[in-house]
């Protein structure tokens, strides 16, 4: 059985609940990670991370300290980034080929004491400056293999519900990369309201294609299922080819992706038997069309459960119920968090039917960015996280998110959503993909662009997008000009790279054709 969500049971911090879970009879036995060729069961996971732990505390590192992890796809990485929460250390798994430059500039900004690396990364290593004043340890991975004696190992650090635990870069959208300071406390809370939520068991297996360095390839594919019971299938990374041969051989309960990941699936032949055992896809990290959402439920035969979240909350804090789920919503408040839409005035409601910003307040809330004060206090104020998105609660709890108040296009004064002009278009003209944004213009100071990838055997035109949105919306929401092109820019998480589309529109690289 999963573990129950009420922390006042003594068990506040993530290390503690993992530990205490994996030794228990009824999962000690069971699988908890498997690549393909290479299993652990929860007992291995357990004794392998202990092992981990003692020969990290054996390089010297201290309570807290930040560990970073340059390694690849692989059990050994996410065993390393377990034993690092285990014994009390904060550990930030890199984002694989950045360059040296960027590397350094990341672990100065967090003051990283210890870097882990593989074999792949030996290269980069030896390029890294490795000082930044704190005399950073390198430590290859294969040092943390050995066995360390009872008597001889360093006692471990003290680990409680404020002990940071983890790092996350963000994803730069708006500047350079911010790290977002985690709590075990936070990643417990919200592995907790994911398994209550839904229902995630020791029966479930879980299909990971998702990056380790992002916050729901860890939280929810990681932190939540090995507290569950449940058993993870470590796939080598996202292939959309790959996908019908790995849910054949699987036969995972759970998928989880973002939405341009299951767009891709689309074309696949998938054996019916073998999506038979699917029990639910999830979906985050980036807004679906309902037309989307519907071709995925019929191409996998299984409810997408669509949620809404961030980094600097840790992960997730609203989802839809598997069995109750509302197309267009990103589902109800997960247990041990708030949210609630601030107004312009400051006051904060969660009233039906009023659209203001999504706030977040409650135990997954981050500590801070590290290293960045100022930027913490614009962005977390008398404990409600300002998100920038924009929503609307139903009369039933559920949130939709309406846009983002740095995307709102604002043409002579009038404020407009990009997310409500694509809605339209891809709604209206069945595109397989569309991002609206503005465009500088000297007499509205902006106006919005449509930015659509029609298809290899589409028909469609120009005058066709303009249509769809003149039927549905006012004049001042018609696109002023449409731009065709074969693929959408994307972040590394596959998001739509709107601050980099408005860049090639805004310096006359992509060709108008209206």
């Amino acid at each position: 059985m999963p573990m129950h969500s009420d922390l006042s049971d003594g068990v506040a911090s993530l290390a503690q609940a993992l530990t205490t879970h994996w030794y228990e009879p009824h999962v000690e036995a069971q699988t908890a990670l498997h690549d393909g060729s290479r299993s652990l069961t929860y007992r291995q996971l357990a004794d392998e991370t202990a092992k981990v732990a003692a020969n990290l505390l054996a390089q010297g590192l201290g309570q807290s300290d930040v560990l970073a992890i340059a390694m690849g796809r692989s059990l050994d990485t996410v065993i390393v980034l377990l034993a690092a929460i285990r014994c009390g250390l904060c550990p930030c798994v890199l984002e694989p080929k950045l360059p040296a430059e960027e590397i350094d500039e990341r672990l100065s900004l967090v003051g990283a004491k210890g870097l882990v690396f593989d074999h792949a990364h030996h290269e980069l290593v030896r390029a890294l400056r490795l000082e930044n004043g704190n005399n950073i340890r390198a430590i290859d991975s294969t040092q943390l293999n050995s066995r360390v004696a009872a008597d001889a190992a360093p006692q471990a650090h003290k680990v409680d519900a404020q002990t940071p635990a983890l790092l996350l870069f963000t994803s730069g959208s708006t500047g350079r990369p911010k790290a977002v300071e985690l709590t075990q406390r936070a990643l417990l809370n919200n592995a907790l309201g994911v398994i209550e939520h839904t229902g995630l068991s020791q029966q479930d297996r879980l299909l990971h294609v998702m990056p380790i360095y992002h916050t729901n390839g860890v939280n929810n594919q990681l932190f939540a299922p090995l507290l569950a019971g449940a058993t993870i299938i470590f796939a080598e990374r996202f292939r959309a080819e790959d996908m019908p041969a790995l849910i054949e051989r699987h036969r995972p309960t759970i998928v989880t992706g973002v939405p341009t990941m299951y767009s891709r699936m689309l074309s696949q032949s998938f054996n019916p038997a073998a999506l038979a055992s699917l029990r639910m896809a999830r979906c985050g990290s980036a807004p679906i069309t309902e037309a989307l959402h519907r071709e995925i439920e019929a191409k996998l035969g299984c409810p997408l459960v669509v949620s809404y979240g961030l980094s600097e909350a840790t992960c997730t804090s609203t989802m839809n119920p598997p069995h109750a789920r509302r197309i267009g919503s990103v589902g109800t408040v997960l247990r041990g968090q708030s949210v609630q839409l601030r107004q312009v005035d400051g006051t904060m409601t969660d009233e039906p039917g009023i659209e203001g910003e999504i706030c977040i307040a409650g135990r997954s809330v981050m500590t801070g960015y590290l290293g960045a004060a100022d930027a913490t206090a614009r962005t977390v104020s008398d404990g409600w996280l300002r998100t920038g998105d924009l929503g609307r609660f139903d009369e039933g709890g559920y949130l939709s998110v309406t846009g983002r108040i740095k995307d709102v296009i604002i043409r002579g004064g009038e404020n407009l959503s990009p997310l409500l002009i694509e809605n339209v278009i891809v709604s209206e003209t069945h595109v397989r993909a569309c991002c609206v944004v503005g465009k500088p213009d000297h007499d509205l100071g902006e106006v919005p662009v449509a930015v659509v990838v029609a298809g290899a055997d589409s028909t469609l035109q120009a005058q066709d997008i303009l249509d769809s949105v003149r039927r549905r919306l006012s004049r001042i929401y018609v696109p002023h000009e449409v731009y065709f092109v074969e693929a959408l820019p994307e972040t590394a998480v596959g998001k739509v790279d709107r601050k980099s589309l408005a860049g090639l529109v805004r310096d006359g690289l992509l060709q108008a054709v209206a």
